[in-house]
């Protein structure tokens, strides 16, 4: 299958166990004060199923033009890295040096755009968002635009992370002004493919300000120049913030230039719950197996939590499903 344009995938890992990133997270831990939802072990653990990440996209989007790894220099020691898809990316590639090393992944997502050779089309990836079968690329892009839901969420302030999502609408409020942008693109806000979730934007659709948007925390597609234009207005703020070695609650998310590429109104409305999926997997891991295991969903998130009961078993389970539906070794590994 061809593309009209290339579209990129862009993945961040980490190896928890390398013993220079251990002693790098130690000095820096020590120096600033941070709390255990920063650094907490749920934060960097690798579940070992990076394998699967890579059979998924081999299998089920073959026509991803590039993948970029971005690690601080690790590699998987059954990583394949001559594979003519892979572009193995050191956070020294993207991050000025004043901000390394970083534990921070929100520092590290606000650098992406400025990987080498990438496309001005590209998905954003965590290590623990997966393919499980196949998906399009009409799935991410349309007609040139991100494919994206559009809807407002009220967020507490209880989570460190609705905090900084927070963060990123005050950035948007100074740059967008929000009753000219739903009237300007009214069909885009206020569209049936939302289903029931659109109904929020009928209720603050009064408000004379943006609030938050709903989060799919799954892939999510980009086009570089929203990277480049919201760091173009937000550089002082995105540039002091970056010293934050760890989250912090002054910190901003990725999700600042997907709700910039939504204001700017590059996107194609797609209710993306109809095919993706989160599981927390300390509430929800029976139904994260039997997900991945029945192919229920396009894409699916496996949340991580410190809290997670019989984790082996539970990880064994896991992999189990995963090898149901990927049993061949891709072209990725050695």
């Amino acid at each position: 299958m061809k593309t009209e344009f290339p579209i990129d995938f862009v993945v961040v890992w980490v190896d928890m166990n390398d013993p220079k990133w251990k002693e790098d997270f130690l000095r820096c831990k020590g120096i600033e004060e941070t709390n255990s939802y920063n650094t907490g072990m749920e934060r960097f653990r690798d579940y070992g199923f990076l394998k699967y990440w890579f059979r998924g996209v081999e299998k089920f989007t073959p026509w991803v033009n590039k993948i970029h790894f971005v690690t601080c220099g690790q590699r998987p020691d059954w990583l394949d890295n001559s594979n003519p898809k892979l572009h193995l990316v050191d956070h020294k590639d993207i991050i000025p040096a004043e901000f390394l090393p970083t534990f921070n992944s929100g520092v590290i997502e606000r650098y992406i755009h400025r990987i080498p050779g990438l496309a001005d089309h590209f998905v954003y990836f965590n290590d623990d968002f997966y393919i499980i079968r196949p998906t399009s690329p009409e799935r991410f892009f349309q007609n040139g635009l991100p494919c994206d839901i559009a809807v407002f969420q009220y967020n507490p302030s209880w989570s460190p992370y609705y905090v900084m999502l927070k963060n990123n609408i005050k950035i948007i409020n100074s740059k967008f002004n929000k009753r000219k942008i739903l009237k300007r693109d009214h069909d885009k806000w206020f569209t049936p493919e939302y289903g029931s979730k659109g109904r929020m934007n009928r209720f603050f659709q009064w408000y004379t300000k943006f609030i938050t948007l709903r989060v799919h925390h799954n892939a999510q597609p980009y086009l570089k120049e929203s990277f480049e234009e919201a760091w173009e207005f937000a550089k002082a703020p995105l540039t002091e913030t970056s010293k934050n070695r760890f989250r912090d609650k002054t910190d901003y998310t990725h999700e600042l230039f997907r709700t910039w590429q939504i204001c700017k109104g590059n996107f194609i409305p797609y209710n993306t719950y109809k095919d993706t999926k989160m599981f927390p997997l300390m509430v929800k891991p029976k139904q994260a197996v039997k997900a991945i295991r029945n192919q229920e969903y396009s894409l699916v998130c496996l949340n991580d939590n410190k809290h997670i009961k019989n984790y082996d078993k539970l990880m064994s389970e896991i992999q189990s499903a995963f090898e149901s539906i990927l049993p061949d070794k891709s072209s990725f590994e050695l």
